[in-house]
């Protein structure tokens, strides 16, 4: 487990992982409310670029963002309100990976299959504050996976 002290070292993750993402990638965030998934999310997306602060997706269910905003595209999912997998196939995830980065918040809503490639970062709220950080790094990631 990594140590993440706050809200700052997670967008300290987020900048280190926009450093090596890329379009056609996945970043699975999973973790209980308020463990800092956005705050991962918003350290990557500024690191791409985002001048602005990016809202949580949470109302929107999916936030994209391009070119001149950010260096190439990303969509910033958030699953959490998505009550059946059927109601995914209506974004049009499958086809965004091909050519934007995908941040998904709350993938567990979705079978295991649908990430199967996915950098899945998983985020616990320790019992001082901290939040508590593992890591399923597919192979796809093993040369660029920062924290190694």
């Amino acid at each position: 487990m990594i140590r993440l002290a706050d809200a700052a070292a997670s967008e300290a993750l987020g900048a280190r992982l926009a450093a090596v993402a890329r379009p056609g990638d996945v970043i699975a965030l999973s973790g209980q409310l308020g463990a800092g998934k956005t705050s991962i999310a918003r350290g990557l997306l500024a690191a791409l670029g985002l001048e602005e602060e990016a809202p949580s997706p949470s109302f929107a269910i999916v936030q994209p963002y391009g070119p001149p905003e950010t260096r190439f595209p990303v969509l910033h999912v958030d699953l959490y309100r998505i009550e059946s997998p059927h109601e995914v196939d209506e974004l049009g995830l499958d086809d965004a990976r091909y050519d934007s980065l995908l941040v998904v918040e709350w993938p567990e809503r979705l079978p295991a299959s649908a990430w199967h490639d996915a950098l899945w970062l998983g985020l616990t709220i320790e019992p001082d504050g901290a939040r508590g950080l593992t890591a399923q790094v597919p192979a796809a990631w093993k040369d660029r996976w920062p924290l190694t």
